[in-house]
């Protein structure tokens, strides 16, 4: 990969990256609210929809950023001489690692945003402050487990699904899409993505959320998984699915359709 087109995909992922997240910043809090164990209305109800926004705008460039250069590195490298059966895993492999290297930038932020999310009177320096003197820098990493679990699996349907209809819009319009048209295919992909892998999103929430010293802040998904399921079946591990497609299906519009309409004007 050319250092242009690395330099390229490194702005346009954390321009990106950036929109997305303050723009359905509020909706990703009422999901936060939803999924709390705490419950919506004791989590803040729709008071303090900005809550821990700082956490996010700090952390969204580098984050996405991370993840697209990873991205884009990974499928040049696998790309020459794959067959187009191929694609598909290389667009896997790619996701995966994108999400693991982006993950070291995304936790500590999720962490400190999810906690100022269900905590409005609080800032978001003072739930930092708090997490390092109580939990240290491990404390920023609660959940690293849990959100790589999460992202993955998200990542490995999203992605390949993203490449495939664009292919398929491609082939059937006779030349490469648009970026508005990758934005289409990024929504129907995002959402699609979201809705299997919610039951993974509230496991997460339920691990970053969690008292120093409880079951759950051991960041074991399966036993976090197991425990909502038995106090609230299946509706828990779907709780807050309908704001999670909702904000992913218009994130992936603006996250990706940003992606490759920035990164156009940058080659």
């Amino acid at each position: 990969m050319e250092p242009r087109e690395s330099w390229a995909a490194l702005a346009a992922g954390g321009v990106a990256g950036v929109c997305v997240d303050l723009i359905l910043f509020p909706l990703d809090t009422v999901k936060t609210r939803l999924q709390s164990p705490q419950g919506f209305r004791k989590a803040g109800g729709f008071r303090g929809i900005y809550a821990g926004v700082p956490s996010t705008a700090v952390g969204s460039f580098p984050n996405a950023a991370a993840f697209f250069i990873t991205y884009e590195n990974v499928k040049s490298v696998l790309h020459p001489g794959s067959t187009s059966y191929l694609a598909p895993a290389t667009h896997m492999v790619a996701a995966s690692l994108g999400e693991v290297v982006a993950c070291l930038i995304r936790v500590p932020s999720e962490v400190v945003k999810q906690r100022a999310q269900v905590s409005p009177s609080s800032s978001t320096l003072r739930i930092l402050s708090h997490t390092l003197y109580h939990e240290g820098i491990q404390g920023l990493y609660r959940g690293y487990k849990s959100t790589v679990l999460r992202e993955i699996p998200f990542s490995l349907v999203q992605f390949p699904l993203w490449e495939s209809l664009k292919d398929l819009w491609s082939w059937k319009q006779g030349h490469v899409v648009d970026s508005w048209q990758s934005a289409v295919c990024g929504a129907f992909a995002g959402g699609f993505a979201a809705a299997v892998t919610t039951p993974l999103d509230v496991a997460k929430t339920r691990i970053m959320l969690a008292k120093a010293g409880s079951s759950n802040a051991s960041g074991n998904v399966l036993a976090a998984l197991g425990g909502i399921w038995r106090t609230q079946g299946l509706s828990g591990l779907f709780a807050g699915v309908v704001p999670r497609m909702a904000a992913i299906s218009l994130g992936g519009f603006i996250f990706l359709g940003t992606y490759e309409k920035t990164r156009q004007l940058l080659l």
